[in-house]
């Protein structure tokens, strides 16, 4: 029996592949199949994923098409994971070598429907520790959950008996597909080992921004439509709530004050900050932002004139940075 399915795209990542193919097929978890996705690629990953896939037949399967992006690859594969839990991995990152047997442990032992993992930021001159939290309802984890999708075991018939993909054409896809995924999970645990070493390239998606940045609300909007359909939203309102002023306020607008162009990222601000107060326009009641902490003492002095003042020293911290990386 296939106990976890890996899926893996690839597109353009000759230099990080063969390192995140290596930890998997040397995984101390036997039965796994690792499920490879070339998205349309154009330089050598393609050799090396053939060159894997030729010498481990029976961990490997490798499929083709062209190109459509990380969350289309991912969709693409879904439906031929025969695994009993499905992972995903980003081809540019690497796992430890125990990760998926000791998840999967935590998983059989605990008769878990997700298991999610510590991981490993990893910066050209740092590393970085991602430490999660013992969740006890699933409002917690909707409100502190990690939403990528590779740090996670879930089991295969959830997504795939409820139909569960990723957003074609989106950036934040995982987003996304965690909270369409949380109404599903009926048991959650954590494994707090930093198995994923989460590699931080410069020229990454994730680490350019433009206008697309604004596409977190649209995400975020795909979310609420969802729930609202799926007759969830009254159940997780509130959180849902500051979720959405969350992502607006601290790590998107951080995203925002990075654009270099000065009209864009003034227009993307504000177009953020609208959104919000269109959406939720009774936020600052939200029985969340009531608790103590910085952030939330942040988010509740957040108005239309210190909006301004933020977003300014918060894009001179970014410029200072910048500068002290060229000349370090």
């Amino acid at each position: 029996m296939i106990k976890v399915s890996i899926i893996v795209p690839f597109y353009n990542v000759e230099n990080y592949i063969e390192k995140c193919l290596q930890s998997l097929v040397n995984q101390t978890l036997t039965d796994i199949e690792i499920i490879l996705v070339n998205d349309g690629s154009k330089d050598d990953s393609e050799k090396i994923a053939r060159q894997f896939a030729e010498k481990y037949p029976h961990k490997i399967i490798y499929l083709e098409k062209e190109n459509g992006g990380l969350s289309d690859a991912r969709n693409y594969a879904i439906p031929k994971a025969r695994g009993e839990y499905i992972a995903f991995l980003d081809s540019d990152d690497y796992v430890d070598i125990n990760m998926y047997e000791e998840m999967y442990h935590k998983a059989k032992q605990e008769n878990l429907d997700y298991v999610e993992c510590d991981f490993l930021w990893e910066y050209p001159n740092k590393t970085l520790e991602s430490k999660g939290q013992t969740y006890h309802n699933k409002k917690e984890m909707f409100l502190y959950a990690r939403v990528v999708a590779w740090n996670k075991l879930i089991k295969r018939e959830i997504i795939q008996e409820n139909h569960i993909e990723f957003p074609k054409g989106y950036r934040y896809e995982d987003v996304e597909f965690f909270y369409k995924v949380l109404p599903f999970i009926h048991t959650y645990g954590v494994v707090n080992q930093p198995f994923i070493h989460y590699v931080q390239r410069e020229n990454s998606i994730s680490n350019v921004q433009n206008t697309r940045t604004k596409e977190i609300i649209d995400v975020l909007e795909h979310v609420i439509t969802y729930y609202k359909t799926n007759q969830l939203f009254e159940e997780y309102k509130k959180e849902m709530e500051y979720a959405y002023a969350r992502y607006i306020l601290c790590s998107s607008m951080l995203r925002m004050v990075m654009i270099e162009n000065k009209k864009e990222r003034k227009e993307m601000i504000h177009f953020a900050w609208n959104a919000l107060n269109t959406q939720f326009p009774n936020w600052k009641k939200n029985i969340y932002l009531k608790e103590k902490g910085l952030k939330n003492l942040y988010m509740r002095s957040v108005n239309d004139f210190t909006l301004n003042i933020y977003t300014g020293l918060a894009r001179m911290k970014f410029v200072r940075d910048k500068l002290q990386e060229t000349f370090a």
